[in-house]
């Protein structure tokens, strides 16, 4: 592991923490240099992800980050949180003008067929951007266990007292609820042998919030609205997926955030973030 250093890091992704009993899984947070360069920051105190007086998506931050000493993947980083102090947010004004200006210096791929060979090479990305050539579906289906189990309960108080996830255990336990549901977009790229389809799951926190935000205005009737803005609205936009792979399961990749600006037209109106204030 080499000697830490002084980063500004624009922070593209907050991942909805899932700590599972074999396989401890915290919140990611990535984010792009002012080179072009795609970091991760893992694991990630729960507290700066849930509350929005830390760090946010499109946000600036400078902090201390090291490479990680147990984590092979090129872009992973170790957080020293205490460094942390935030920047400008960039904002979405002028059909994403500033942010698309940062986003074109990160290679997209278009296909995940391309992007899963480029991973199996020394020093392999294992973060990226994928445009998708169409979006075919999203599915929802409800988790085995809508509730922590005990092993998962267990897991979070130890990370909690390993300092990885939770300062004070009782409050922010409480604040991690467990998305009763799985999430996962169907979609199409185009490749040199056609055009293929593909399936991964979305774990991003903006989908959990908005989950939780709409079944807090319309419980039963939740799926509607959420449908029409994950599967309808976004779908509908010049939308890209930060694709990141799982630490102890390096060929599994997942939907880690995902990127929605509105396609440009001459006089339209700018779209809307995903989900209110």
């Amino acid at each position: 592991m080499g000697k830490s250093q002084t980063g500004r890091i624009l922070i593209l992704c907050k991942t909805y923490p899932s700590p599972s009993a074999k396989y401890a899984e915290t919140s990611c947070v990535a984010g792009m240099s002012e080179a072009g360069h795609l970091i991760r920051l893992y694991p990630v105190p729960f507290r700066l992800v849930a509350d929005e007086q830390q760090f946010k998506k499109w946000q600036w931050i400078t902090a201390r980050i090291q490479r990680s000493s147990d984590d092979r993947r090129v872009e992973s980083h170790r957080l020293f949180v205490d460094t942390i102090q935030l920047g400008e947010i960039v904002p979405s004004s002028n059909d994403w003008k500033q942010r698309r200006q940062w986003l074109a210096k990160l290679p997209v791929f278009e296909d995940f067929d391309a992007l899963e060979l480029a991973r199996q090479q020394p020093e392999g990305p294992t973060l990226a951007l994928l445009r998708p050539k169409q979006v075919l579906g999203l599915d929802i289906k409800p988790v085995s266990h809508p509730d922590w189990t005990d092993e998962e309960k267990a897991k979070l108080l130890q990370m909690q007292a390993q300092g990885h996830l939770f300062e004070e255990t009782d409050p922010d336990l409480r604040m991690l609820r467990k998305l009763p549901y799985d999430f996962h977009y169907r979609y199409e790229c185009e490749s040199s042998a056609g055009v293929k389809s593909y399936r991964h799951k979305l774990v991003d926190w903006e989908i959990g919030a908005l989950y939780w935000n709409v079944f807090q205005r319309h419980r039963a009737d939740w799926e509607a609205p959420f449908r029409a803005k994950i599967g309808a609205e976004l779908p509908g936009r010049d939308l890209m997926f930060l694709m990141g792979t799982i630490h102890r399961f390096p060929d599994q990749w997942l939907i880690v955030s995902v990127i929605y600006p509105p396609k440009p037209q001459p006089g339209a109106p700018v779209q809307a973030p995903l989900f209110g204030p």
